[in-house]
């Protein structure tokens, strides 16, 4: 299988969205660019962004690892305090926001070409999804409080506002249960990936009622999700989401659902994910998994 693929960078995101052709196709082996060595145990965070620098986190270790360049090994390490870091997502300039944890309690930002971090939000549970939208809005994906908040950047008062769930766990369009990975479009709508309720939620701009999109009570519930953690969207608004308990990578538009990588099942073969957690576009088009209990990407 070969990889068809139009770049198309939108200009004001820092991440890639790639504009793929009507009929795109991954190879289904993958190659594995960094493991346990690298990355510690059972890692959970990963960025690529529109300069292709690829950004994870080593739990162990509090680190945030950076390779750019096509580098084999990390170009630059830094270490920052956090109890465990669930996700990160890094702005044009170069500031990466990282989820410190719940025993911190807060999202913090690295300050670019810098050492130093300071405090951007204040949560009551870990973040398992970060998104900065075009507004400069910061989002968290509150795991354990079921709801997802949100935070203008350029205000100097720390106020949070819930966008997504009621902040307890359920199924009706209006709550959340245990949601994970996040994806803010252009027209401000948001995607949340519901893992309990294994469906995909969309909750347009403004409004508190969601629409299922994807998995258990969607219209088009043809594939069935099992914990969905990871959602990306390419430049035609075709859905790309880590079925996490199913081991695979589901694409999802309009008209079509369908599996394509990871489909025969659980395992650790260059086929094969187990538990992934979530995945990133580079410049190419190609995708980068972070495949958890492998413990690599």
């Amino acid at each position: 299988m070969i990889l068809l693929v139009m770049i198309n960078e939108i200009s004001a995101s820092s991440f890639n969205q790639s504009k793929f052709c009507p009929t795109p196709a991954w190879n289904p082996f993958g190659i594995t660019f960094t493991n346990e060595t690298i990355l510690g145990q059972y890692p959970f965070a990963l960025f690529i962004n529109t300069n292709n620098t690829i950004y994870t986190v080593n739990q162990e270790k509090k680190q945030i690892l950076m390779w750019n360049n096509n580098s084999s090994n990390p170009n630059k390490v830094v270490n920052v305090n956090f109890d465990e870091s669930l996700s990160i997502f890094v702005t044009n300039n170069g500031d990466i926001y990282y989820d410190s944890g719940d025993s911190n309690g807060r999202v913090d930002k690295l300050i670019s070409n810098t050492n130093s971090s300071v405090n951007v939000m204040n949560v009551d549970s870990e973040c398992s999804g970060l998104f900065i939208d075009i507004n400069d809005t910061l989002y968290c994906s509150m795991i354990f409080d079921h709801k997802i908040v949100k935070r203008w950047l350029n205000d100097s008062e720390m106020i949070t506002t819930t966008v997504a769930g009621t902040g307890i766990s359920g199924y009706a369009s209006n709550e959340l249960s245990y949601p994970r990975g996040i994806f803010v479009d252009l027209n401000f709508d948001l995607y949340v990936a519901d893992c309990d309720n294994n469906r995909i939620q969309l909750f347009k701009s403004g409004e508190l009622n969601g629409i299922t999109i994807v998995g258990r009570g969607s219209s088009n519930d043809i594939i069935s999700l099992f914990c969905p953690s990871g959602i990306v969207l390419d430049a035609d608004k075709n859905l790309f989401s880590v079925d996490q308990w199913n081991h695979r990578i589901i694409r999802s538009g309009s008209n079509h659902i369908q599996c394509i990588i990871g489909c025969s099942g659980q395992g650790s073969q260059s086929n094969q994910l187990s538990l992934p957690i979530t995945l990133s576009f580079d410049i190419y088009g190609n995708i980068f998994i972070l495949d958890h209990s492998n413990q690599r990407i």
